[in-house]
């Protein structure tokens, strides 16, 4: 056995595809596609997930979805605190016990809220980073809401289905630019950050994940709301095959009106949603919405 500190840094151990099993085992657990739970039983890709969202020692990173903690703890090693939302119960009663196994001394570090991520709008310290594992199916949404419930997110790295990366990082005129696309662009710079394999999970999807980074930017400079922006951007893309004149025909109240807001914003009329960046939907709902005189 090696001798403590014979070696300049000790790696810190974590959770491999046994321990997360048993584990598992202890809680009666099993992963259930319903919550969308993929436990990463790789501590490499730990490593690599945590490096890349650049995580500084006085940080308080915000994890959704911590599952048996896998991630918690590479996290853990990295900042100064974590806050870990968690929805199912039987798994966050047992997250406690295992950062208090696995990193004892850091328990006060660690702060568990038992809720589902797309209700949270306070918590019991204030993250500057989020980092997590998203179940797919709800990925976008729960991004969207903590970017504009937690103004304190500057930057940090999700993981979640590829295809749902390459949409959240596209820009405009590409193929799979889209709503979420446009709606992160409000918040911050979105980026492709990586891709990983399908048996780094337990259980393994049948799909590729993709690593998304993103630093926070003020949003435009507008006097439209931000619901009001919003309401151009599901509008346009709802029939994404049409010009913007006939989108936003009911957005508008007509094509007519539609027309003459897009006049007034400086947007081609027969352009589409596609090839539209933030501030062009920006002007749209200026347009429709003046500064009351």
């Amino acid at each position: 056995m090696t001798e403590p500190n014979s070696q300049p840094a000790a790696v810190a151990p974590l959770l491999g595809a046994s321990d997360i099993r048993r584990l598992a085992e202890e809680i009666g657990v099993r992963p259930t596609k319903t919550l969308g739970q993929n436990f990463v039983i790789d501590g490499n890709t730990i490593r690599r997930i945590v490096s890349t969202a650049g995580i500084g020692p006085d940080e308080t990173v915000l994890e959704v979805g911590p599952g048996l903690g896998s991630l918690t703890l590479g996290l853990l090693d990295a900042a100064s605190a974590v806050v870990a939302v968690e929805i199912d119960p039987v798994l966050a009663a047992k997250l406690p016990e295992t950062v208090s196994a696995w990193r004892p001394g850091a328990e006060g570090n660690f702060h568990l809220v038992v809720s589902d991520a797309m209700k949270v709008t306070e918590l019991p310290v204030q993250p500057t980073a989020l980092v997590a594992n998203l179940p797919y199916n709800v990925a976008v949404p729960v991004v969207l809401h903590l970017l504009q419930h937690f103004p304190s997110l500057q930057h940090g790295l999700v993981m979640v289905q590829d295809e749902v990366a390459d949409r959240l990082a596209a820009g405009p005129g590409s193929k799979v630019y889209g709503v979420p696309s446009v709606k992160a662009a409000w918040y911050g710079r979105m980026r492709k950050a990586g891709v990983i394999g399908m048996n780094v999970f337990w259980p393994a999807p049948k799909i590729h994940s993709g690593l998304v980074s993103f630093t926070r930017h003020d949003p435009p400079a507008t006097h439209a709301t931000r619901e009001q922006v919003f309401a151009v951007i599901d509008a346009a893309f709802a029939q994404r095959r049409k010009t913007m004149r006939a989108a936003l025909a009911g957005w508008a109240g007509s094509a007519a009106e539609a027309e003459r807001f897009l006049v007034t914003a400086g947007v081609d009329l027969t352009a589409r949603g596609e090839v539209l960046d933030i501030s062009a939907y920006v002007r749209i709902a200026e347009a429709r919405h003046p500064v009351e005189a």
